[in-house]
């Protein structure tokens, strides 16, 4: 259903599981062993599986915080896309990626939910690709100390105005990890 002509796979995107990222987050290991079973049924099923890893001022590029969380391993064959915005598709190679894969669909992990995460959700749907976000495989930190809801308050909302999202000749929506296919035509 994608608006990108001749696209029709599914990517999953794993978004900045790094150290520093989802030290304090809560449902860390839950999230990252959903990400890790979405991971292994993509490898099997030949689906692309896209990493994206942020750095800035707090996230040095090349520290320790900044590396992959352990129990996620990347594969030589799986591309690595650097970026230095919230939207994984802003000034990085996220689309010639995507559209060298042939891919109109992206199935969306990670974290922060409330940043890094909304941000490539809206920015690919933007972008003409249909936008499943895994509702159990992504997570934030706690934000409280700055007047921003409790994480556990973020994650559902997002899930909650992610699940009715919509565009012209796209599809967006939310679906748990057990209950994920690679179809670029199925919504979930």
């Amino acid at each position: 259903m994608t608006t990108l002509p001749d696209r029709h796979r599914t990517a999953l995107l794993v978004i900045d599981v790094q150290k520093g990222v989802v030290a304090g987050a809560p449902r860390r290991d839950e999230v990252i062993a959903n990400i890790d079973t979405l991971i292994d049924a993509a490898r099997a099923q030949d689906v692309p599986v896209i990493w994206v890893q942020h750095s800035d001022n707090d996230l040095e590029r090349g520290s320790e915080n900044w590396e992959y969380v352990a129990e996620l391993v990347r594969l030589d064959s799986e591309p690595l896309v650097h970026k230095t915005y919230q939207d994984s598709f802003e000034n990085t190679e996220l689309e010639t990626v995507l559209a060298e894969r042939g891919v109109g669909r992206v199935l969306v992990t990670g974290a922060q939910t409330d940043a890094c995460i909304r941000s490539t959700l809206h920015g690919a749907l933007v972008r003409g690709y249909d936008v499943t976000l895994v509702a159990d495989a992504h997570t934030t930190e706690d934000l409280t100390a700055y007047g921003a809801p409790a994480p556990e308050q973020v994650i559902a909302h997002t899930n909650l105005y992610w699940s009715g999202q919509s565009a012209p000749g796209r599809s967006a929506g939310t679906v748990d990890t057990a209950k994920v296919t690679f179809e670029a035509a199925d919504a979930g």
